[in-house]
């Protein structure tokens, strides 16, 4: 992929290489990605995370996680307006990893659905399965959607395509 986020509004893999935590962490299961680069006045994904792994340094920053407090739960994911959250699970097996993302598009994939996975840009990078879909007023009237997809899409699938 050519150019910057200035010029493309779409984030290189080396920018979000930055974002990931150790190898360790990632070997223990969920962790929580705020794949967020504007610094705008926003803070709902601190605010939501009871465990507060979300971090500020102020409230026109991008937010960070400290991952050893991150469980991976996904909180933050429903409640960030930017969709800009999302939840890596990178020890399902098989060659395969989970990614839970914020979904508001219809329709509304269901468990077992075999969607096109998307890219930053938009276009399909490969196949998901859908795994899980929550909603509803716990999700901040969100639907959070988790795809199984091949381990080697954990750069590039960020949304679906039904």
């Amino acid at each position: 992929m050519s150019g910057t986020l200035d010029s493309t509004g779409i984030a290189s893999r080396e920018m979000f290489e930055k974002l990931l935590p150790s190898a360790q962490r990632r070997a223990k299961g969920p962790y929580v990605v705020m794949e967020c680069y504007e610094e705008i006045p926003c803070n709902p994904c601190s605010t939501s995370c009871a465990f507060h792994a979300v971090k500020m340094e102020a409230l026109n920053k991008c937010p960070g996680v400290d991952y050893d407090a991150c469980t991976g739960c996904g909180s933050c994911v429903s409640r960030c307006p930017g969709l800009a959250c999302f939840v890596i699970n990178e020890t399902v097996g098989d060659g395969k990893i989970d990614i839970t993302i914020p979904y508001e598009m219809l329709p509304v994939p269901q468990k077992g659905d075999i969607v096109d996975a998307l890219g930053r840009d938009g276009f399909v990078v490969g196949k998901a399965e859908i795994v899980r879909v929550l909603s509803g007023p716990k999700m901040d009237h969100t639907n959070v959607i988790t795809m199984r997809v091949d381990a080697s899409l954990l750069y590039d699938a960020r949304s679906i395509r039904v």
